[in-house]
């Protein structure tokens, strides 16, 4: 179990708007990892599908990031990034599959998506909860700016399940798949 003693500058929450305001620093944090980790995914993509739309997305996420600045803001807060173990781990874990599969580029590509599938559904189920915390705060344009973020996070997650298939079979017939045992 974490320490709060770990955690140098983290105070108790003892209320609604701490914790919300905890989360929103979490998601801050995310974000600005998973725009530093995309911008280097980007540079490794070989399929153009698939850089087109970490492109697209990389300029959402710069987008998303001034939300948040401006829901804390909104808040009477300054920016502030909590440490977010969870993106900090999907970030590594898929830097870790890029240095793996990067002497084959349609694995790598496919590597690529499953990473950014993995962020993309933690984001969306992090911004329906924050929704739902801001509704019952009623803080009407919190609840506009992280619907923003979401329905974008949404689309992005829709359109790399829809590059998957393509991507699999691309990887599949480069020498992507064996037949033989596992280790």
């Amino acid at each position: 179990m974490v320490q709060l003693s770990e955690r140098p500058g983290t105070q108790k929450i003892t209320n609604l708007q701490q914790k919300f305001t905890y989360e929103v620093g979490a998601m801050y944090d995310s974000e600005n990892r998973f725009l530093e980790a995309m911008q280097m995914m980007c540079q490794c993509c070989q399929n153009n599908q698939l850089k087109s739309l970490m492109e697209t997305h990389i300029r959402e996420t710069e987008q998303q990031i001034q939300n948040l600045e401006q829901v804390f803001k909104i808040l009477g807060q300054e920016p502030q990034r909590v440490n977010c173990d969870s993106a900090a781990g999907l970030v590594s874990d898929g830097q870790k599959l890029m240095l793996l599969a990067a002497d084959n580029p349609k694995i790598l590509d496919l590597a690529l998506t499953g990473a950014q599938a993995k962020v993309e559904n933690l984001e969306i189920a992090c911004y329906r909860g924050m929704i739902k915390v801001a509704e019952q705060m009623n803080q009407n344009q919190v609840v506009q700016l992280l619907q923003q973020n979401l329905q974008q996070e949404e689309q992005t997650a829709q359109k790399i399940e829809q590059c998957m298939p393509q991507l699999l079979q691309e990887a599949k017939s480069a020498g992507g798949s064996t037949s033989g045992k596992s280790r």
